[in-house]
């Protein structure tokens, strides 16, 4: 399956991660309004302890939200739910399945996309079947425990210089930073805690992204 640059909703790739929303008191299903309000066309759904039951639910809701309104919505490291969501594709980092094994699970009309961190990575998912590239932490990030070291502006030219992929940057991303990921040579950017910053909306944040990134 080809994806195109606009396929990431105007260089904006929202990440609802379900720890951090709980941790703010956001209800999932209030996200997904403030992202379809803003008119994001792509979403990851994160969620690393809950039972597939929750997560189904969860996804639900999210899938009630944006699925009708044009947002591709893709399911992070479980290939088996984002089949039973119904959703648009997985996202498997470098502990997780292997892009051809989520193939296999999701089939080729779904897309999978996989994380990177060092050139061999970018190199090794350049010659898999993945349909986009991610690569970070590109800023430090405070959103995953165990995040990798970050690679900075250099590690986003240097994927750029890897992979003819739709390249997704992703750690530490803000508004104010936004841009020079972007000139570094990333298609879009990936953002978690960027979207919920202190008495701003959601949606309001989003759509400053989708402007400042157009």
């Amino acid at each position: 399956m080809k994806l195109m640059t606009n396929c990431f909703g105007g260089r904006l790739y929202p990440i609802l991660d379900v720890g951090l929303l709980a941790s703010l008191g956001v209800r999932v299903e209030s996200f997904a309004w403030e992202m379809r309000e803003a008119g994001v066309g792509f979403l990851q759904y994160r969620d690393k302890v809950s039972m597939p039951e929750s997560v189904l639910r969860n996804t639900a809701l999210v899938r009630k939200v944006l699925g009708g309104n044009g947002c591709r919505l893709i399911c992070n490291d479980r290939a088996d739910l984002a089949v039973l969501a119904e959703w648009d594709g997985v996202h498997v980092g470098q502990g997780d399945l292997r892009p051809e094994d989520a193939r296999r699970v999701v089939g080729n009309r779904r897309l999978v996309g996989v994380s990177t961190h060092t050139p061999e990575d970018v190199a090794a998912a350049e010659l898999s079947c993945a349909d986009y590239v991610a690569i970070g932490p590109v800023f430090s990030t405070r959103t995953k425990a165990d995040a990798a070291p970050v690679v900075g502006l250099e590690g986003v030219r240097m994927a750029r210089a890897l992979t003819a992929k739709p390249l997704v940057a992703i750690g530490g991303i803000t508004r104010e930073n936004a841009r020079s990921v972007i000139d570094a040579g990333a298609d879009c950017v990936a953002v978690i805690s960027g979207l919920l910053a202190k008495g701003e909306s959601p949606s309001r944040v989003a759509r400053d992204f989708l402007a400042l990134l157009r």
